[in-house]
């Protein structure tokens, strides 16, 4: 467990940023929230002004960001984050020197592995993956207590894995990724296709949504699925199944003892893991003749990224004065 002093902790999406002062025992006891800007001056002093907001009410000793982007391995700089407007930036130099206090940067899924490392369930995990399921699919893998980050910063990248050729257009620019057939925008990709080919043509997900396909949501999906609609009980399969088949890849290429399923969509995971977890088991290289990852969801909800990455901005500028490890 990481001791020390409070923290901010601040995790930068598309849409929000959301700053929170974090105690040593991982406590939040305070949160602001701001629109992201879309200009690289905009959202610095969007930053900056966060945590001098924070810092008027609350001692902190450190600043650690969670940015969904390619990070480098020094941990210093974003080089692409493709709803942010950093480009190949040392945040790290630029934001430390405007706010005067140590920063450290992180990647959001690794932010949020770091959480439940330190106080979710995955605490006491040797080799574990972090499956994180938002609007896409991010994901972090930590060997023995360590966080693998690749040669150049970036991996592991399971969103973005080729599992249909040619399949749907993926926001990365390439075609058939895997975020797209299992994720909250996959949902509603799935209710669209599903619709249009007619099925269940009398389900209530038909009904409300056949005129207006664009106005489906993973949430309005969800929650019919929940009150057994089949139309989107057969959504809620398919994304389940391919999660599965996802979660086998996983599997064979890193062998993990634990998955971790994180992100927005694992609050709702009760209705597609029992599914997951079947398929993986039967797709994995051997099946039936080794053993496998337990797959459970996440500890700490949508506040892991914020309270993982203000706990390693306390544990890490606290053994080096400020300079990431």
């Amino acid at each position: 467990m990481v001791h020390g002093p409070r923290t901010v902790g601040i995790d930068i999406g598309g849409t929000n940023l959301r700053a929170a002062v974090v105690d040593a025992d991982g406590t939040v006891v305070d949160v602001e929230k701001l629109p992201t800007p879309s200009s690289v001056d905009a959202l610095e002093t969007a930053i900056a002004n966060a945590v001098h907001i924070l810092r008027a009410r609350h001692a902190v000793a450190a600043v650690g960001l969670a940015v969904a982007g390619f990070v480098t391995a020094d941990q210093r700089s974003v080089r692409f984050a493709p709803h942010l407007p950093w480009r190949d930036t040392d945040v790290v130099a630029r934001l430390s020197a405007r706010i005067g206090l140590p920063v450290i940067l992180e990647h959001d899924a690794n932010a949020a592995a770091w959480g439940e490392r330190y106080l979710g369930v995955a605490q006491d995990a040797g080799t574990w993956v972090l499956f994180a399921l938002g609007t896409g699919i991010g994901g972090a893998l930590m060997i023995d207590g360590e966080m693998y980050r690749g040669a150049y910063g970036t991996a592991p990248e399971f969103g973005h894995l080729t599992v249909v050729p040619g399949g749907r257009a993926c926001p990365c620019g390439r075609r058939g990724c895997l975020e797209r057939y299992c994720s909250g925008s996959a949902i509603t990709l799935t209710a669209r296709e599903f619709i249009a080919t007619g099925r269940h043509p009398d389900s209530r997900l038909a009904q409300q949504f056949h005129s207006q396909p664009e106005e489906i949501t993973g949430r309005s999906v969800v929650r019919l699925a929940r009150e057994d609609d089949p139309l989107a009980r057969e959504v809620i399969d398919d994304v389940s199944t391919w999660l599965g088949r996802g979660l086998a890849l996983v599997q064979d290429v890193m062998d993990p003892g634990l998955i971790v399923l994180g992100g927005g969509l694992s609050l709702d995971s009760d209705i597609f893991i029992d599914r997951a977890v079947e398929v993986m088991a039967e797709s994995c290289v051997g099946a039936g003749h080794r053993p496998l990852a337990r797959v459970t969801p996440a500890g700490l909800g949508a506040e892991a990224g914020m309270i993982g990455v203000a706990l390693r901005a306390a544990e890490v500028t606290g053994r080096a004065g400020g300079a990431p490890a």
